[in-house]
């Protein structure tokens, strides 16, 4: 079995060379007929047991004597089900793989050109299966052009690369095109930076082109920190030769000598991966000096970044790449200017430098048509979040949300109701239901408060608290601040020890408005994009989901259950069953047991959760505080919610009309909003309110004539019934 090709030795001298190679490798390397696995072995997949698909595939070859290449290719997209592969040349895509169905692969998709029914990919178990990965609906409405080789080659071996075409870009550049026409067909496309500010790309590197000096330096941004983002990190595992053509066509446009690609630590397998592709093209002359005989100079270089994410702004990325402490600084003068150390320098997002083959060889008009007015081409984005299928897609600029998380991404994970989508990473904001048919470009995303970002969608569902997201998302950013500007070190700080106080329980009427305000300070005092943009979490989840916010701080309730200390604890004896675990759970002796029930004392609760962890069935409710609101024109008397309380708060009232009794509280405090008493009544004489403090008042200030019984008389009752039980009646049963 044959894993892998020899790369060439001798160098390549010429044009000619290169395109005499591509035509070899065309015919020999990707065979449109031969039998091959392409087998995904990016970080997901790899961490499912993509390496032992190989391995196993590599011996049962062996073993049956069969001429099959595996190969491993970088992401192909669908994490969700990974590992994933994909068999030519019959085009099957089988997902959820394991090295235990390698066998029966080669024997029925390999010898008998049969799939394996179960590895193939099913919306549900009612839907039949779908045999090709271009009609899976994850990938119909992507348009992949950065990631277009990402599951296609190997991205160890750069003859995949050129066989599919590539280096085709730096061939024109060299053969037919001057660095001012470079620039200029760069400009006509309109391209923008994909790193999240989106500031026109051929503008930058005229800037850079036109900036005095003989020594400049192109920088690849790849250090990427966002939660839930992987875009940069599977475009430079599954296909880096695409980001060093465009390093290299921007070198040339710009008259830079000297790249770097900045990569943080953190990602072992893009590190190992770009050091064997810039090696593989030093070997064979594209990069290096008199590159394919042109008198044009220019390597390449890794710089490991200490995961700061700070670092991804451009200035703090120069000087940690200079050996210093990455904070940004003042601007200008800017870094096509004046930037690593002090020479003029251009740097752009990693997925913006490979946009570039693919608008040099196509042209900037064909380009042009895809996106919008504002928003040219594509974007890759991570799907992340209680969608079903998350992973990774590059759709057209323009295409709304409703498409990439229903059609794409296939919903919201088990049938729940969406909620919101966060765009954009840490920088971005929260964006509600409203904003579903939104247009996916720059602009839009501004227009509603959110930004592109690099490229995060983070999917939420009605479980989710956007108060809590607000503050996980403000203390990554608070974590990650480098400290020094004020307003952005303690205007974070401030705001989340305000939500800190908020989600438990301890909010104030104000904390919204100071929310809003300290945001404000921090995206107009901050110098860097990062301080700028903090805010913006917050700042969108109180535009669009302002009324969590009072709920928690007004109704002291998280509608989704997911901040501790809020909300009032209660057993729903409609669904409990008695089995007790609640109690047993209890730390504070909090869950209280009567003859026939169980109900939770909220003087003694804590708000843990505990009891609400370990009920099987879910009859522990977290909500906002009932209380009874007795309804005298439709009570009956009866006084079966009085027996039913289990902390004797009802009691029967004498009403105004004499000899009719109805059930009132004394102490509204004791209710412990367990809802028995609503539950056993037949004629809705008594139901619940969350109105607690009207409820209260109107117990307080509208108290009937009188008990039945009075006082005294209930408490000699008691004691002759004790009596009874611990005397008389042992003596009888004697």
């Amino acid at each position: 079995m044959n894993t892998k090709i020899e790369i060439p030795i001798q160098k390549l001298n010429t044009i000619e060379d290169l395109k005499a190679l591509r035509t070899h490798l065309k015919e020999e390397t990707l065979n449109s007929n031969s039998k091959r696995v392409k087998i995904c072995c990016g970080t997901a997949c790899n961490a499912n047991g993509s390496k032992k698909i190989i391995q196993a595939f590599e011996e049962e070859s062996i073993k049956r004597d069969l001429n099959i290449e595996a190969i491993k290719t970088g992401c192909q997209g669908l994490c969700q089900k990974g590992p994933v592969m994909k068999i030519e040349p019959n085009g099957y895509f089988y997902v959820n793989a394991s090295y235990k169905n390698v066998s029966e692969i080669l024997s029925k998709t390999f010898s008998s050109n049969r799939t394996v029914r179960r590895l193939l990919y099913r919306e549900s178990i009612l839907n039949d299966p779908i045999t090709l990965m271009d009609d899976l609906p994850f990938y119909n409405k992507q348009l992949r052009v950065v990631l277009m080789n990402n599951g296609n080659i190997d991205p160890c071996n750069i003859n995949h690369y050129i066989a599919v075409g590539g280096y085709s870009a730096l061939e024109k550049v060299l053969s037919s095109m001057t660095p001012d026409q470079v620039v200029d067909e760069v400009k006509r496309s309109n391209l923008r930076g994909r790193g999240g500010a989106g500031f026109p790309t051929g503008i930058k590197w005229e800037y850079t082109k036109n900036a005095p000096g003989n020594i400049k330096f192109v920088i690849a941004n790849g250090d990427e920190g966002d939660p839930g983002a992987f875009m940069d990190r599977s475009l430079m595992e599954g296909d880096p030769q695409s980001i060093l053509e465009g390093m290299f066509i921007a070198a040339y446009s710009v008259n830079a000598r000297y790249g770097f690609i900045y990569v943080r630590h953190e990602y072992p397998l893009a590190v190992k991966t770009l050091a064997i592709a810039i090696k593989q093209a030093e070997m064979l002359g594209l990069l290096g000096e008199n590159i394919l005989g042109s008198g044009f100079d220019f390597s390449i270089s890794i710089r490991e970044g200490a995961g700061a994410f700070v670092c991804g702004e451009e200035t703090a990325l120069m000087l940690s790449i200079e050996g210093n402490r990455g904070m940004p600084r003042s601007r200008p003068p800017y870094p096509a200017i004046e930037g690593l150390w002090n020479k003029p320098t251009l740097i752009n997002n990693v997925e913006t430098l490979a946009q570039i083959p693919y608008i040099i060889t196509k042209g900037a008009d064909y380009y042009n048509a895809i996106g919008t007015e504002s928003s040219k081409g594509t974007k890759v984005f991570a799907l992340t979040g209680k969608v079903v299928n998350t992973g990774l897609v590059e759709v057209p600029m323009g295409i709304t949300l409703k498409e990439i998380i229903y059609d794409i991404g296939g919903g919201i994970m088990n049938n729940k109701k969406f909620k919101a989508v966060q765009a954009g990473g840490p920088s971005g904001g929260c964006l509600s239901e409203d904003h579903l048919d939104l247009s996916v470009d720059f602009d839009s995303l501004i227009n509603v408060g959110s930004m592109m970002g690099s490229g995060g969608l983070v999917v939420m569902d009605e479980d989710n608290c956007m108060v809590d997201i607000a503050k996980f998302f403000i203390s990554f950013t608070q974590r990650e601040s480098c400290g020094k500007c004020p307003t952005c070190r303690v205007g974070t700080y401030r705001m989340l020890d305000i939500l800190e106080k908020i989600t438990s329980g301890n909010g104030e009427e104000g904390d919204i408005e100071r929310l809003e305000r300290i945001g404000n300070l921090v995206k107009s005092g901050s110098l860097c994009g990062l301080g700028q943009t903090a805010p913006n979490p917050v700042l969108t989840t109180i535009r669009y989901f302002r009324d969590e916010y009072e709920e928690h701080i007004k109704d002291k309730f998280c509608r989704a259950n997911v901040c501790t200390g809020l909300g009032v604890y209660r057993i729903d004896m409609a669904e409990c069953f008695l089995c007790g675990r609640c109690k047993n759970a209890c730390a504070f002796e909090s869950v209280i047991e009567t003859k026939d029930t169980f109900y939770i004392d909220k003087d003694y609760c804590t708000k843990c959760k505990a009891c609400y962890l370990a009920c099987p069935i879910g009859a522990v409710k977290i909500g906002s505080r009932v209380i009874p609101w007795v309804v005298p024109e439709q009570c009956e008397g009866c006084s079966d919610c009085v027996h039913a309380c289990p902390v004797q708060g009802l009691k029967m009232y004498e009403s105004e009309n004499e000899g009719i009794f109805i059930p009132w509280m004394s102490n509204p405090d004791k209710c412990v909003s367990c809802g028995k008493c609503a539950a056993v009544c037949a004629s809705a004489g008594i139901v619940l309110t969350t109105h607690v403090e009207d409820a209260n008042k109107r117990f307080l200030s509208k108290k009937p004539k009188g008990l039945i019984q009075d006082e005294e008389e209930i408490k000699k009752l008691r004691q002759l019934a004790t009596e009874f039980e611990s005397v008389v009646l042992p003596e009888l049963k004697k």
